[in-house]
């Protein structure tokens, strides 16, 4: 067992089962053994590739994306142009470059990184010299002015509650002990007022996840959005309407036992897409997108032109690396059905290009 899990395992011997959040915050965050904390987790050498690793293209469309829309409220200056949980700065290097072309938009932008990592920010640091940026730890320490930011795997790295469907209510699935080592418990029935709703379309059984973290954060996107303008286009793995247990432990690219070492593997869970947009809606002012595959987004904002004219200058090897990236990104059996699209932005604006 790591020394963080260790450390987990007596606090529960002494105090009793914790929650899946609590444990996932411990294991993702804990500034001594936590997995962000300690560690640049991406690429060949780490434990995941993101979508901004597996090729320019994302960041460029997604700069150019959020640059439009800029111009459709008018061209505001000064903006926040923003991403929380930015991993090595890659996709923000590049939404800069692709955008240095757009008359007045880096006059007008002021980049923020939330980023609590100091691993990563290193990592940012370097990625983008030559620009001026703020590191925030929190979304609640950004300036209050149009927000334009760019969310990026950053929702499901959030930590999340369980709750299996009983006769006699919900049972909490806990982090508890068993044979000395952390397993799933579960704790006694009893109804639950937030999942109230939920009872038609359950049966005993079944898994619903709640994010706690989701009404706080989308409030503090979304108030931003809706007193001062601007956009926020998210993009994530899940769906809409949360179902079944989608947590899930990755290490080495592979999936792993979220409970065998705890602080060594990235944890995650599906975004529940409509859980953002009901926490949106529930600032005034402020209109989402419908729900859109990262493919058929990308496909769009003209992600084919753009292969087009990068392969044109590529050949051997490196084509082949541009054409299997293009197609990670986009195709259905890939990255382009799994991951989804949503965007938030004044009532009174235009969505940002790529939605309906």
């Amino acid at each position: 067992m790591t020394p963080l899990g260790a450390r987990i395992a007596r606090r529960i011997a002494a105090s009793g089962p914790m929650s899946l959040a609590e444990y996932m915050q411990d294991c993702l965050l804990d500034p001594e053994h936590g997995y962000y904390a300690t560690r640049d987790p991406l690429g060949r050498a780490g434990d995941f590739t993101t979508a901004p690793e597996i090729s320019q293209m994302f960041g460029e469309l997604a700069g150019l994306c959020l640059a439009q829309a800029w111009m459709d409220q008018g061209a505001p200056a000064p903006v926040v142009l923003a991403e929380p949980g930015p991993g090595r700065g890659t996709l923000m290097a590049d939404m800069l470059r692709a955008t240095r072309g757009v008359p007045g938009f880096h006059a007008a932008i002021r980049v923020h990184l939330i980023e609590a990592s100091p691993v990563l920010r290193a990592r940012q640091r370097a990625a983008l010299e030559g620009y001026e940026v703020t590191w925030l730890d929190t979304l609640a320490e950004l300036p209050e002015a149009p927000l334009f930011l760019m969310a990026n795997e950053f929702f499901d790295a959030l930590p999340i509650r369980q709750f299996q469907r009983d006769t006699a209510g919900w049972r909490e699935r806990m982090v508890g002990l068993s044979g000395g080592a952390l397993a799933l418990s579960l704790s006694e029935p009893a109804p639950l007022s937030a999942l109230a709703h939920r009872l038609a379309d359950t049966v005993p059984g079944d898994v619903v996840e709640l994010c706690p973290a989701v009404p706080v954060l989308m409030g503090e996107i979304a108030g931003r959005i809706g007193r001062h303008g601007g956009a926020a286009v998210i993009v994530d793995y899940g769906g809409w309407h949360s179902l079944g247990d989608t947590f899930q432990a990755v290490a080495r690219h592979g999936y792993a036992d979220p409970f065998a070492a705890p602080g060594e593997a990235d944890l995650t869970a599906h975004v529940d897409f409509e859980a953002l947009a009901q926490a949106a809606r529930a600032v005034p002012g402020v209109a989402h997108t419908p729900m859109t595959d990262q493919g058929l987004w990308l496909e769009r904002l003209g992600i084919g032109a753009r292969a087009r004219g990068l392969a044109a200058r590529l050949s051997g090897a490196a084509l082949e690396a541009h054409v299997a990236a293009h197609r990670r990104l986009t195709h259905p059996e890939e990255m382009g059905r799994v991951f989804q699209v949503i965007a938030i932005h004044p009532s009174a604006a235009a969505p940002p290009p790529g939605f309906a």
